[in-house]
């Protein structure tokens, strides 16, 4: 996997202040009740465009790594599925 690229990535987005802004404005979109919607393919594009080489599983995976699975059968899961899972909430 190519978890140091994501991790890369968001280094980078962090450190550069004209960088986060144009991923902001390419891979966000505002929703519902001033929700924020963050578009997993077009980050991996973005990514890509920098020279960073990951895919949305891999993405996904960085996001939700720290964070507790609240699903009634994550027990039953694979760590696989559970990233999937995730990512498609």
């Amino acid at each position: 996997m190519s978890l140091q690229q994501v991790n890369a990535f968001y280094e980078v987005l962090m450190s550069e202040k004209s960088i986060y802004e144009e991923y902001f404005n390419n891979c966000c979109s505002r929703g519902l009740l001033s929700s924020w919607h963050w578009d997993k393919t077009k980050i991996v594009n973005f990514a890509a465009s920098l020279g960073y080489q990951f895919n949305e599983y891999e993405l996904a995976y960085v996001w939700f790594e720290s964070e507790p699975t609240y699903s009634h059968n994550s027990l039953s899961l694979s760590k696989e599925d559970k990233i999937l899972e995730l990512s498609q909430v």
